[in-house]
């Protein structure tokens, strides 16, 4: 009988985290990473304070402590649960609480050793990754029956990340923000001398007086500069639904980290900023509440004119940034996109419009309005997030 390979700990602590979330439990990224601490810090030596420490961390009312118990043991100790009974064709190698701590502890001492962290129960892996034939592949080559080369994080696209991926994006998010350009003002903020700053004369009087009237020492001001507003348009249509949830977590990413606005939009247009803000197991279904309802057709042009004439009318200055995540197919009539567009440039706002295929989408609506796009973005991945950092500042 086949048998599927054996998962990492790190994977096997993400499945159980997403089977609570299944079962109602509000168990998100910051209780994951306190999982996975635990597991840490305890060791294989004591599966039951584990078990306590999680228990403290997941549950979050009388109903979910309740609960716990039974999917503990269904989920790590399967041999206990009677009357339970799985037909499958392929069969996984049981591996219980205590092994896969046991396994979690053995990475980070390899780690911590300057070896590279081996996945227990994959035999034979370090010999081939030493053989004198094998080569680097490139980083988008995958072999038959879903086998793949490529890192894992820069190959996940669509599937479920774990905390560290999270963070990983967090920081590109963070070094992105860094490279936009900032705007510079009307106002004047006090600053050492430099060459470019200004004498502030009233702060310098006020000065002197600990001298007696002697301005002995001076006050300057240099013009304020602010970050750019950056504003994200995503898309969420039938013709999106494979790339809606990366986008989503690309958009939070930014939102975190430069306070940008964020939309979803499809036959309508909604905010979802404060949604994206919260750690909670019901945020991802409070956006799906939002974006229930929506039509079968995708207005892409009627809603980025929405956004224009409402929600950021009075935002939207020189220099802002609309990030727009779509493949391009539009319903409307292909006027009305370049009209829209036009309207934020003429408000001296940047757009860069990110689509989901390698090359630049060829809907009809999107080729009459490339005039009014500063940057095409090809994104599907987090390894195309980070060769776009060239291209956006």
């Amino acid at each position: 009988m086949p048998s599927e390979p054996a998962v990492s700990p790190l994977q096997r602590i993400g499945e159980f985290a997403a089977l609570l979330r299944d079962h109602g439990f509000r168990v998100g990224v910051d209780e994951q990473r306190c999982m996975l601490r635990v597991a840490q810090q305890l060791g294989p030596a004591e599966p039951s304070a584990v078990e306590s420490a999680w228990r403290a961390i997941a549950c979050s009312d009388q109903r979910d402590w309740r609960r716990w118990r039974e999917i503990f043991e269904r989920f790590w100790w399967p041999q206990r649960v009677r009357g339970h009974v799985r037909v499958s064709q392929q069969a996984r190698r049981s591996r219980d609480l205590r092994q896969v701590v046991q396994e979690l502890r053995q990475q980070l001492d390899a780690g911590a050793a300057g070896q590279a962290p081996q996945t227990v129960g994959a035999q034979g892996s370090a010999d081939h990754a030493s053989a004198p034939d094998a080569s680097p592949a490139p980083a988008r080559e995958r072999a038959q029956g879903g086998a793949s080369r490529a890192e894992a994080l820069h190959a996940r696209e669509h599937q479920m990340w774990l905390p560290q991926d999270l963070a990983a994006l967090q920081r590109l998010a963070a070094d992105i923000a860094q490279r936009l350009r900032p705007r510079p003002t009307r106002r004047w903020r006090g600053a050492a001398a430099q060459a470019a700053a200004r004498l502030d004369l009233r702060a310098t009087l006020r000065r002197s007086v600990a001298w007696g009237g002697e301005p002995l020492q001076a006050a300057w001001r240099v013009r304020r500069v602010e970050p750019p507003r950056l504003f994200i348009l995503a898309d969420v249509s039938r013709s999106m639904e494979a790339h809606g949830a990366f986008f989503l977590r690309v958009a939070r990413a930014f939102a975190r980290e430069c306070d940008a606005r964020v939309f979803v939009f499809h036959v309508r247009l909604a905010e979802i900023t404060a949604l994206l803000g919260r750690d909670s197991a019901a945020t991802q279904e409070q956006v799906n509440a939002v974006t229930a309802g929506f039509g079968a057709g995708t207005r892409i042009g009627a809603c980025v004119q929405s956004f224009a004439r409402g929600a950021a009318r009075h935002q939207l200055v020189r220099g802002s940034r609309v990030w727009v995540f779509s493949d391009g197919f539009d319903t409307d009539s292909p006027e009305l996109l370049g009209d829209a567009l036009r309207e934020l440039r003429g408000r001296g706002a940047r757009i860069s419009w990110f689509h989901p295929t390698r090359a630049v989408p060829q809907a009809a609506a999107l080729q009459r309005a490339r005039d009014c796009i500063d940057t095409f973005v090809p994104l599907a991945s987090i390894a195309d997030l980070a060769a776009a950092r060239k291209v956006l500042h």
